[in-house]
């Protein structure tokens, strides 16, 4: 099994910075990809960025230009750099990982309880 923890949630004003971190343990031999995702109330999850293994980048258009997307492959652990926030940045924000537990095993995603992200105006 995998285990995902996120951290560095928490309350900022409108136009500050966060960074969420995501360190995954457990029966890994190799992360294919990582993501971070989030969800509004009453609203479905989304995806925010997403990295590959081999470095590409993927961004939701909301978040572009602010949000960054990184990863430390020796500590499986994926970052999201969040800049200039907005209110309608507020959302419950969960990472994902696509891995296998063996050179030939499938790839499996495993999901993050989730961290939340306030942004007052």
């Amino acid at each position: 099994q995998v285990q995902l923890v996120e951290s560095g949630g928490g309350l900022v004003q409108a136009g500050g910075s966060l960074r969420l971190s995501c360190a995954a343990s457990g029966s890994i031999f190799s992360i294919n990809a990582m993501g971070w995702y989030r969800q509004a109330p009453g609203n479905q999850r989304e995806l925010v960025a997403a990295m590959t293994r081999g470095g590409s980048t993927n961004y939701a258009d909301s978040v572009k230009g602010r949000f960054t997307i990184s990863g430390d492959n020796a500590k499986n652990t994926v970052y999201l750099q969040m800049n200039r926030l907005k209110p309608e940045d507020t959302a419950d924000y969960y990472c994902k990982i696509s891995s296998r537990s063996s050179p030939h095993s499938a790839l499996n995603d495993y999901w993050g309880h989730g961290t939340q992200v306030t942004v007052s105006s």
